[in-house]
């Protein structure tokens, strides 16, 4: 049985008795209005998924409500009904936001088809929104320290702009992420991402992976392929690890960001391209220069907003969380039950030297929740994943002064707590058992955490 839940809206009282019968045996639940201050009565009393609406609601315009739904309601599909149907209505149903529309009389199997559609357009559009937070969260830059609330600083004044932006940084520390957040918050965000990491790709396909290609312009070229630039066109191209991309290449590349065109390998056809590049690298580009193995006109050209990613090494204050981030992260996606860590663990891992950065960090939560049997993580299971070899600072120099052990606790309780919560939707009492806490001790210590008000308030409803 169907749970949809199907508004109609007209003035005839026999057209509410078809359509409410026909879509009741259908498994729908119907409600009805015959005028507009009541279709508006209804929506605020439920919401439903479905909206049928006649053009003509006696002395009132049916489509003049089209303004409230998309503004009040835009994911509800609405299906316009006439019966004085005409190309001019339709068109005007369609251009104020209609879903579709359905002349007077009407075929039932045609009303229950368009139903149908509209419902699985809905549910492809609230599972491409949900997917999308999905992907937008897990690649979320997460951290508190002074190094990091500088980069944000940096990408939201970058991320408005059309500027091209070139990252530096370490392997591991994030910079596709960075490029990602300056799309997110561009006036592109709607257009496409592409990413290419200059240094995977050998470099006789280089060439044809960034410009693309026509049929036959080499063997096994069977059909026409748009290349990286094409891709990206109207949206953000991440030109990664350009640091080894060769010089030839770099000077067509160079050429095709000059002139905002390009022909595809085995063309003639000049192809206008519109796409934001950030370019991003972990080598010294301008040493690379000096050794005249990177082009400075390409430097200065991609270099008209520079960002630099911090190492893990210059803000440890960020480990916590950033351990927090990863079980919730985990456990939500790869199925991995969460633990929990002891004070002298995140300690060790706040002196540890991470030369792999972030990535390293991810890295070894998970596999500390995979190989580690026990629910809690101790300093002993740290040591033996780290080896005997590594970068431990001592104490007294654990994180140059940036965070005590109890602020590093602190914030991980308070991250690991908040993360806990949401991803168990605000159950308290699923929360409380992955957390193995009782509910009273939860409740109270989210009322400690300043920042976890909304939380708790979200929480205090069991769902």
């Amino acid at each position: 049985m169907n749970r949809e839940s199907v508004l109609v809206v007209d003035d005839e009282p026999n057209i509410l008795k078809v359509l409410g019968e026909v879509l009741t045996d259908e498994g729908y639940r119907v409600v009805t209005a015959q005028s507009a201050s009541e279709c508006l009565r209804k929506l605020e009393e439920d919401l439903p998924d479905v909206i049928f609406l006649d053009v003509w609601l006696g002395s009132d315009d049916g489509l003049s409500l089209m303004g409230t739904f998309r503004e009040r309601h835009p994911e509800i599909p609405v299906i316009v009904m006439s019966g004085h149907g005409t190309i001019e209505t339709a068109v005007r149903a369609i251009k104020t936001g209609a879903f579709d529309y359905v002349e007077k009389p009407f075929s039932l199997e045609k009303v229950l088809i368009t139903v149908r559609h509209a419902l699985r357009q809905r549910n492809l559009e609230e599972e491409n929104q949900s997917l999308r937070r999905i992907v937008e969260r897990s690649y979320r830059i997460v951290g508190d320290s002074e190094p990091i609330r500088s980069l944000m600083e940096a990408i939201a004044k970058a991320g408005p702009t059309n500027g091209w932006v070139l990252i530096q940084g370490e392997n591991g520390t994030g910079k596709e992420l960075v490029a990602r957040e300056i799309h997110r918050l561009s006036p592109r965000n709607g257009r496409a991402f592409v990413d290419v990491n200059c240094a995977a790709i050998p470099e006789s396909l280089i060439e044809s992976e960034l410009f693309g290609y026509e049929k036959g312009a080499f063997t096994g070229a069977m059909s026409q392929k748009k290349g990286k630039f094409e891709l990206a066109s109207g949206g953000t191209l991440l030109l990664d690890e350009i640091g080894d991309m060769s010089l030839p290449t770099q000077a067509k590349v160079l050429r095709v960001l000059q002139e905002k065109r390009l022909q595809r390998v085995g063309g003639n056809r000049d192809i206008q391209i519109d796409v934001r590049v950030i370019a991003a690298s972990n080598k010294d580009l301008p040493d690379l220069i000096r050794k005249r193995e990177f082009r400075d006109d390409l430097f200065y050209r991609l270099n008209v907003i520079p960002i630099t990613v911090p190492p893990l090494r210059e803000r440890y204050e960020d480990i916590p969380l950033l351990i927090a981030h990863f079980i919730e992260d985990l456990t939500a996606h790869e199925g991995l039950k969460p633990k929990g860590f002891t004070e002298e663990a995140i300690a060790l891992l706040c002196r540890y030297s991470w030369p792999g950065n972030v990535r390293e960090l991810r890295n070894l939560v998970e596999r500390l929740l995979i190989m580690i049997p026990d629910p809690v993580i101790d300093g002993a299971a740290i040591r033996s994943m780290l080896g005997s070899g590594a970068d431990v600072q001592d104490g007294s120099a654990a994180t140059h002064g940036s965070v005590s052990l109890k602020e590093a606790r602190d914030a991980f309780e308070r991250e690991y707590i908040q993360e806990t919560v949401r991803n168990c939707g605000g159950n308290m009492t699923r929360a409380s058992e992955i957390l193995k806490v009782d509910r009273t001790s939860l409740y109270r210590k989210l009322k400690q955490f300043p920042a976890t008000e909304e939380a708790g308030e979200e929480g205090a409803s069991e769902r």
